[in-house]
């Protein structure tokens, strides 16, 4: 009978890291799981661009992963490294080896160069919405979204904002949480709830939310396309000179 004894949640990450072909060892003082890119040494892993996965009660054996955070770091220029930001990070609710094979995967995304922001781009680019053309990218200190025009009656526009719900399109495809979409008037100002949105706070496929999301944009910009336009003041008067109420 096979055996019923949990893998150990850092074993389980070097295991995946294996899998999707990233270079990965554990520190076994203090138990935290270095990848880096897997043409770089370990000796000098730690010196270049490199992730660390901390896994809380990394030698707990238990069916679910401990809280897992997974950080980027770099050189800072001097003979340190700093911080470049969070990968991945989850309150350990899920089974060890899901969860192994997410954290390996937003690792191996990382060093790859991908976003989530990539992949809703791609599925933008399907419905003929690109950058340049019927579409804005806007990069804030606090938050990042994409811009679509929307046209309405009488040239007049509003746009749709597509943000994720964590705030930021640069997050690797495997931390994706969901697809937020807001209706901005043509003043610029939000337009009630959103019109579109996935995820609880837990992960969302993201290119299968991505495929989504810019279908329902490109339905939403093809049934503003053929609404009638209303008419101005001036066709309103010369209606109305024209058909004069019946006495």
């Amino acid at each position: 009978m096979p055996s019923t004894v949990p893998i150990a949640p850092d074993d389980a990450v070097l295991s995946a890291c294996k899998d999707v072909g990233v270079a990965a060892f554990l520190d076994p003082g203090d138990r935290l799981i270095y990848a880096h890119p897997a043409d770089v040494p370990q000796s000098k892993a730690l010196a270049g661009m490199h992730v660390m996965i901390a896994i809380e009660e990394a030698s707990f054996l238990s069916a679910e992963a401990p809280p897992v955070r997974v950080s980027a770091w770099g050189p800072d220029g001097s003979s340190d490294v700093h911080e470049l930001g969070t990968v991945y990070a989850s309150d350990g609710a899920y089974p060890i080896a899901e969860e192994a094979a997410r954290c390996a995967q937003a690792t191996a995304e990382w060093f790859a160069g991908r976003t989530a922001g990539l992949v809703l781009l791609e599925a933008l680019a399907g419905h003929g919405i690109t950058p340049g053309n019927d579409l804005s990218i806007t990069y804030a200190s606090h938050s990042d979204t994409y811009d679509v025009p929307l046209p309405r009656p009488r040239e007049e526009f509003a746009r749709l904002v597509i943000a994720d719900r964590n705030g930021s399109l640069r997050h690797v495809p495997a931390a994706h949480t969901g697809w937020s979409i807001m209706l901005h008037d043509e003043h610029g100002e939000p337009a009630g709830d959103p019109v579109y949105i996935t995820g609880d706070g837990g992960p969302v496929n993201c290119a299968d939310d991505s495929a989504a999301a810019a279908a329902f944009i490109a339905d939403l910009i093809t049934h503003a396309s053929h609404q009638p336009e209303r008419p101005g003041p001036a066709q309103q008067r010369h209606r109305q000179r024209s058909n004069p109420p019946a006495s």
